[in-house]
């Protein structure tokens, strides 16, 4: 890449130790401008130290842009009415953001006549897949700078030496590095490396920044109520919220009661195996509420249909694939399965566990009293009728059997 002729390039920059040196090692080594994107996805930072940062090494194009809610309404809310979980636990936090990002650095780089783009992914994870196939399916000619890839800065001491030569503003509060890697967003904050490289060892109570423990936690649980419609929540409690508001406020809720936590190791698309921790108490509960809705109002075949897709589409996020055609095509026939999907959920909140309380839907349900009763059903159901029903199902098994029984 290095050889290529490199004009303008966007750099996803977070203003951190990592993208400042990566900002200076650009304009120093292909001798080009750079123009810096900040997405504010709900990490709860102070994003305009970012600026002053980009400003005092010469950046002259600066973009900050607020995309909570299109993170959550387009990304989020779709992924969660798929009900996507990855290797059985997992709720995607990390890897629903990167298409976003990626969408809005290739979007940058056709304002602002850019050649390039560039991340601070490492040669070892799985963002620079997920960053990387996203531009290319969006801007097929778009050139990608990995400087992870490319120099031979190896190590924390080496990006602070170089930042010293060249006079990058860096924070040195602790003097020390931060005990592990974390990726936060609206809808989870992740916890890698340190001493949770050994999947032996329990994490450090200190870790967890977002909830209380479930220990701690309110000794009285707490009854919530969300409201459906075509498959997203758009109330809680009878209040109606924009999606990022209600994903916050499903967060602070989650959080007070010790929910979301989750301890894994999982399978990295790149061929390794990775041990994280997660916060993710709004989609925690999120996901309670919408397969209990479902459960009410999705015919039974097509709800084990979309359990069947689940796994494909959840790895399809996980390993960068938000913006292929395969996501793309499940994505519509997951969406058309969720027009009926409206009511409402009733959930109690209590240390660490979310349990549904209740469920209706005055419009789609089809739990039908009459027919699903143990008293006297008035004839909606002909309990005769089980005697064929069984018999015809049993077919192929009694003729198994006559077989068995002559060998």
């Amino acid at each position: 890449m290095r050889n290529e002729s490199i004009k303008k390039v966007v750099l996803a920059y977070s203003g951190g130790l990592d993208t400042s040196v990566i900002l200076k090692w650009l304009q120093e080594t292909y001798r080009c401008e750079v123009v810096t994107f900040t997405a504010d996805i709900g990490q709860d930072e102070e994003l305009e130290p970012a600026r002053a940062k980009a400003q005092a090494l010469g950046v002259k194009e600066i973009y900050i842009d607020d995309l909570k809610e299109e993170f959550v309404r387009d990304f989020v809310f779709p992924m969660f009415r798929a009900n996507a979980i990855y290797e059985g636990e997992y709720l995607l936090g990390t890897s629903i953001a990167r298409p976003l990002i990626a969408k809005r650095m290739v979007e940058i780089a056709r304002e602002t006549g850019a050649d390039a783009i560039a991340h601070g992914a490492t040669g070892k994870g799985n963002d620079q897949v997920r960053f990387e196939l996203g531009a290319y399916a969006l801007e097929p000619d778009i050139k990608i700078i990995a400087p992870w890839r490319e120099w031979d800065l190896a190590s924390r001491a080496q990006l602070l030496a170089y930042a010293e030569r060249h006079a990058i503003p860096v924070e040195r509060t602790s003097g020390r590095k931060p005990p592990y890697s974390m990726d936060a967003n609206l809808l989870h904050i992740s916890y890698e490396g340190g001493e949770l490289e050994d999947p032996w060892v329990e994490p450090d109570p200190s870790m967890w920044r977002w909830t209380k423990s479930p220990e701690a936690a309110a000794g009285q649980p707490r009854y919530v109520e969300l409201r459906f419609e075509r498959s997203d929540v758009v109330a809680i409690d009878g209040v109606r919220l924009s999606p990022a508001a209600l994903l916050a406020t499903l967060n602070q809720l989650g959080s007070e009661h010790g929910i979301g936590r989750l301890d894994i190791v999982e399978n990295r698309y790149v061929g390794m195996k990775s041990r994280g921790c997660y916060e993710t108490p709004g989609g925690t509960i999120l996901l309670k509420a919408h397969r209990a809705i479902e459960s009410l109002t999705l015919d039974r075949e097509v709800a084990h249909l979309k359990d069947d897709l689940m796994p494909r589409y959840a790895a399809l996020i996980y390993n960068g694939y938000w913006w292929s055609p395969e996501r793309r095509m499940l994505q519509e026939l997951i969406d058309a399965a969720q027009a009926h999907v409206n009511g409402a959920v009733r959930l109690k909140l209590y240390k660490g566990t979310v349990m549904v309380a209740g469920r209706k839907s005055d419009t789609d349900s089809l739990f039908d009293t009459a027919i699903g009763t143990f008293e006297d059903d008035a004839g909606a159901y002909d309990q005769k009728d089980a005697g064929g029903f069984i018999k015809l199902n049993a077919l192929r098994m009694r003729i198994a059997g006559q077989r068995s029984k002559t060998t």
